[in-house]
């Protein structure tokens, strides 16, 4: 039988990389601040918050549920920019379309046909 679970998005994390990304992310006074345990308050260190998480069942799981939350605000936030940098290609491309179509009509003018100086 295997080990592995597709849909949980904690497997493979250790607890120690969890709260090391957290406290990168959000800092030890914010996280003291979402997360309401002495070990975030007081003289803060990974090594005695893993210490603590490891016998604490409810702390454990609001830092579970934290990582989580901010694994799937950073995925929409990912999807919103790769939506975002599709449409600039799209308008970029009608734009450049457009230009092309005018070139064809023989609408854009040289600047000479502008009566514009021309550079020696």
């Amino acid at each position: 039988m295997t080990d592995e679970q597709p849909n949980n998005p904690l497997h493979g994390v250790t607890l120690e990389a969890m709260l090391e990304q957290l406290v990168a992310h959000h800092g030890w006074p914010e996280l003291s601040e979402r997360i309401k345990i002495r070990c975030f308050q007081q003289d803060p260190s990974v090594k005695s918050s893993l210490k603590f998480l490891r016998k604490t069942e409810w702390a454990l799981s609001r830092v579970e549920q934290l990582y989580l939350d901010d694994l799937r605000l950073a995925e929409r936030n990912k999807e919103r920019n790769r939506r975002r940098a599709a449409r600039r290609a799209r308008a970029a491309n009608e734009d450049a379309s457009e230009l092309t179509a005018a070139e064809e009509v023989g609408e854009l003018t040289t600047p000479e046909e502008a009566g514009e100086p021309q550079e020696t």
